[in-house]
């Protein structure tokens, strides 16, 4: 997963997951305008596995974590950003700085399809477990970068057994994915959540406090 190398940075031109815009408005009388990039909705997945106690989430390399961790140590990295070539990056940093730890999530990108249906293959794809549709519980969704994309993301919970695991998981290779599958006990999840060593999105410290609140109370009276 951290063997990155010929990292090199040129202009996003046509992209199939991005599309920039510029919204010109009128608001109270006032002139403004506003940068902005539409890209897919998304599912989010909390997947417990009863019979370790334990959440079952996802870790893998992500460019636009490891490129701000790129800008932040020089500055300079993106000066060629408008420029029709490539801007090769020298002495990068170690691929560790942009890996982050999610839950299971997918784009929204099959009409045919619905939210939880698309849910249950990102499970079984990613985790490796087969989850029936009717045994997801819908948590919530919720708006995420309101500033640049403002795409709907709905969260669910899914239980799930070791019987249930018929796979590896992984992601699909063939589309470059390059997952590996993490168990956090539950004994140390929220200091996993808190743990800003570890990197990891606001979906896993929501959902595992979300967790704290309604499912372990009663795990607790069992």
């Amino acid at each position: 997963m951290e063997a990155i190398e010929d990292l090199a940075l040129k202009p996003c031109t046509s992209s199939h997951y991005l599309r920039p815009y510029r919204l010109s408005y009128r608001q109270n009388g006032t002139k403004k305008f506003w940068d902005f990039m539409r890209t897919h909705d998304s599912v989010s997945i909390l997947i417990f596995n009863t019979s370790r106690q334990c959440f079952v989430v996802v870790k893998q390399f992500r460019p636009a974590v490891y490129m701000c961790e790129i800008e932040r140590c020089n500055p300079q990295a993106f000066k060629n950003q408008d420029e029709e070539s490539f801007s090769c990056l020298e002495d990068p940093l170690p691929a560790v700085v942009g890996v982050t730890y999610e839950l299971c999530a997918g784009i929204v990108d099959k009409p045919d399809l619905s939210l939880e249906e698309i849910a249950c293959e990102e499970v079984l794809e990613e985790c490796g477990y087969r989850v029936p549709v009717t045994d997801l519980r819908r948590i919530t969704s919720y708006r995420s970068g309101v500033g640049v994309t403002g795409s709907k993301q709905t969260l669910f919970y899914a239980e799930v057994t070791d019987q249930m695991r018929v796979g590896e998981g992984g992601g699909q290779p063939e589309e470059g994915e390059l997952i590996e599958v993490v168990e956090i006990p539950l004994e140390d999840s929220m200091k996993f959540a808190y743990d800003e060593s570890l990197p990891k999105t606001m979906g896993v410290i929501f959902s595992f406090i979300w967790f704290q609140n309604n499912i372990a109370p009663k795990l607790a009276k069992q």
